[in-house]
């Protein structure tokens, strides 16, 4: 058994030195060997001093080879021949030296080359990173939508920001602003595990998906997209926090199943927005002041104090009332805030601490049943504060 082991090892090893053999720059390598070898064979033969045909200084092998050396790296003769095979030789030294040089020197700028095209055009696999943001899709405002972004999350520089659309162009042209030269863009088809890899989806912190009009979809096939990604991303990183636009409320609930944070309808707030203006009540201002991009005010989301967990919803009305800053007013509570896969695990562990099957059973249906960051508006004063909640409120501005 151990001697055909062996009888293949050899074979294999065998067909790899003919297969290496056939490659034209493998050729051309040794034919490069060869030449110089055969002039270093010249050289020594016709320039020695004990052949008695030139005193040219060279004595011994070592001599030829330090002659070689100079003459093909350095382009320049140690020692000056004087025969004409001698002269020859070291001519043909020289110039494989010049040819060598430029090969080298070409291969090294393609390199560089090829290096950037690759990161101007997104093709090449970003670096290790941890908590990056992935921004995925383009449409007509992206920059708009950036600046947001950047706005609404003091925490996230444009460093942190990993792009995934298939427009290469609009891309090279936003990357060229100076504001914007360090954000990082990854070229591809963001519902493909490809070129999420390639944006290291398993260690990003959060997604936001738009409605991708980079190419000529219809609105079905935009929503499709949106859902197929949400539900790859899904797939390939548990700890992802995932926003996404729809521009139908068809796909909704599909959104849902797939888990998917946060839901954000177009249409249906441009309705709402359009529907609540014709009221002649100005609800189209105030509702403009409550999500503009000023991170410092407006609608706000906080975390809750852990000693406030369990507790009734007056006792947190109250620490808004004075152990808050002036300015804050508590509007109500998000139930299940967070990822929805932490929350899952959670509540999973917690049902399996309880010896009833039943309980068990139970417990898994209400983790099916979660409804991700769901808003309570003015609850009753007794109403228990459940864990994974935060708190709504609204914060003036300070020059206001």
């Amino acid at each position: 058994m151990n001697s055909r082991e062996e009888k293949k090892k050899k074979s294999s090893f065998f067909r790899r030195i003919k297969a290496s053999l056939r490659d034209p720059l493998v050729i051309l390598c040794l034919a490069i060997v060869v030449l110089i070898y055969l002039a270093c064979v010249v050289v020594y033969t016709f320039e020695r001093m004990d052949a008695g045909l030139s005193e040219c200084g060279i004595e011994t092998k070592f001599d030829t080879f330090w002659f070689m050396c100079v003459a093909v790296f350095a382009n320049y003769f140690e020692y000056v021949c004087e025969t004409v095979p001698g002269r020859a030789a070291a001519w043909t030294m020289l110039m494989t030296g010049l040819v060598l040089f430029v090969c080298i020197k070409a291969k090294i700028a393609s390199w560089f080359l090829d290096v950037q095209m690759k990161d101007e055009k997104g093709l090449k696999k970003v670096d290790d990173m941890q908590g990056h943001f992935l921004l995925c899709g383009w449409r007509p405002g992206f920059e708009d939508i950036l600046n947001n972004v950047l706005i609404s999350n003091p925490d996230i520089t444009t460093d942190m920001i990993v792009m995934i659309n298939d427009a290469q162009e609009q891309m090279a042209q936003l990357r060229s602003q100076k504001k914007f030269k360090d954000l990082i863009y990854v070229s591809g088809d963001f519902t493909d595990e490809a070129t999420l890899t390639r944006a290291h989806i398993e260690t990003a912190g959060r997604a936001l998906i738009i409605s991708d009009k980079a190419k000529k979809y219809s609105d079905m096939e935009i929503d499709s997209r949106t859902v197929l990604a949400v539900l790859t991303m899904e797939s390939m990183s548990r700890g992802l926090y995932i926003a996404a636009e729809l521009i139908s409320d068809k796909f909704e609930k599909h959104l849902k199943m797939a888990h998917c944070d946060e839901i954000i309808l177009t249409q249906e707030y441009e309705r709402n927005l359009l529907a609540s203006a014709s009221s002649g009540r100005g609800y189209s201002n105030v509702i403009r002041a409550l999500i503009s991009d000023d991170a410092d005010s407006g609608l706000m989301i906080c975390e809750i104090p852990e000693a406030l967990i369990g507790k009734p919803y007056e006792d947190l009305r109250k620490h808004f009332t004075y152990g808050r800053k002036e300015g804050e007013i508590l509007v109500g509570l998000l139930l299940n805030s967070g990822n929805f896969h932490l929350r899952r695990k959670e509540a999973i562990r917690e049902a399996q601490k309880n010896p009833n099957m039943n309980a068990i059973i139970g417990g898994l249906k209400k983790v099916k049943t979660l409804v991700s960051n769901e808003p309570l508006f003015t609850p009753a004063n007794d109403f228990i504060i459940p864990k994974n909640t935060k708190a709504i409120y609204v914060r003036g501005k300070k020059n206001a």
